[in-house]
């Protein structure tokens, strides 16, 4: 389902046919980097994350926010961030820095910017301010309008309840994120750990609130996201939790380490095996549907009927596949 146009795309497309560029990006390693730590930020230049988000938010002390902007602008202006989606973290709109974020970034770098990160979201008004803004900067510097996404965190219960709306806010959208440590104290959730299951609770806590962000974010054609593992050096940790998001359709998941990039790439990859296996139904449902196939809406793959709704499955997996650069290592044979 497409989103209906905001008040915000219309004021981005007015006297303009703005081309949007293509919003599903590769996430599976979704790298934070503290914004005022030059160090960091060269360091992650080489590092193999999908995403790369240079953070205004909770990993910069308040009175290092301003200074932290102008290094950001620099890092994104001057580094080598070749094959990485780059992103910025700037800080919620309740408090004063937010406006200036957006502002000294976008107007100093937005050439080099891919999407503004917002977190704290907790209506689809905030959203719709976000585009407003980015539209004015990009129609005062010259920018293509409307180029730059957003990508929209959740981090309450306000937001969780209104994800639907925030979804469909603007057409600059690319991704809706599970901040788990923000909404675990939202919710006075009895936990210490960001990540891990609660004491006491027999089931998975989170999986309502996964799958509550995934509905909204598929309804609207964007990509999910899970949040941090703080235990950076727990690397099973991180594959097991990563393992549940990616089990449930996510497309990504945070990395606060350079430890954790492999694992997240692995965990949200397909299989060789798998991958493999669902060319080979595209293949042979291609083939299967057409004149030489006898143009059936259904065949068999070995021992396995395939059909319409296989070949869709089959799409989601060899688009990830794709996405991650694999190469098969099987050939379809057509039958005689």
């Amino acid at each position: 389902m497409t989103a209906h146009p905001s008040p915000a795309a219309a004021l981005s497309t007015s006297g303009s046919a703005a081309h949007l560029p293509n919003r599903l990006r590769p996430r599976r390693s979704c790298l934070a980097v503290p914004g005022s730590n030059p160090r960091f930020l060269e360091k992650a230049q080489g590092l193999p994350a999908d995403q790369v988000f240079l953070d205004l938010e909770d990993a910069c002390a308040p009175l290092a926010k301003e200074g932290a902007r102008h290094t950001i602008v620099d890092a994104l202006n001057t580094g080598d961030w070749s094959g990485k989606t780059r992103t910025v973290r700037v800080n919620d709109w309740t408090t004063h820095w937010t406006y200036r974020d957006v502002v000294t970034v976008v107007e100093g770098a937005g050439q080099n910017l891919d999407c503004i990160m917002l977190p704290k979201v907790q209506d689809a008004q905030q959203i719709v301010a976000l585009d407003l803004l980015l539209t004015q900067i990009e129609k005062t510097m010259g920018f293509e309008v409307g180029r730059i996404g957003i990508e929209a965190q959740i981090e309450n219960a306000k937001g969780l309840v209104n994800v639907d709306a925030i979804a469909g806010a603007s057409p600059r959208l690319e991704t809706i994120i599970f901040g788990p440590a923000d909404f675990m104290a939202s919710i006075n959730m009895k936990s210490l750990v960001v990540g891990e299951q609660p004491p006491g609770y027999p089931a998975d806590a989170y999986h309502y609130i996964l799958m509550r962000i995934l509905m909204a974010a598929r309804m609207h054609d964007l990509q999910a996201i899970d949040g941090p593992y703080l235990q950076i050096r727990n690397v099973d940790g991180y594959r097991e939790v990563a393992g549940r998001a990616a089990a449930l359709g996510f497309d990504g998941k945070w990395v606060l380490h350079p430890g954790q990039v492999d694992a997240a790439n692995e965990v949200f990859s397909p299989t060789q095996e798998d991958y493999d296996h669902a060319e080979l139904i595209l293949d042979a449902y291609d083939w299967c549907t057409s004149e030489a196939g006898g143009r059936k809406g259904s065949a068999m793959l070995g021992d396995e009927m395939i059909d319409e709704a296989s070949r869709k499955m089959a799409l989601v997996i060899a688009g990830k596949g794709r996405a991650a650069g694999m190469q098969r290592t099987s050939k379809f044979d057509a039958p005689n």
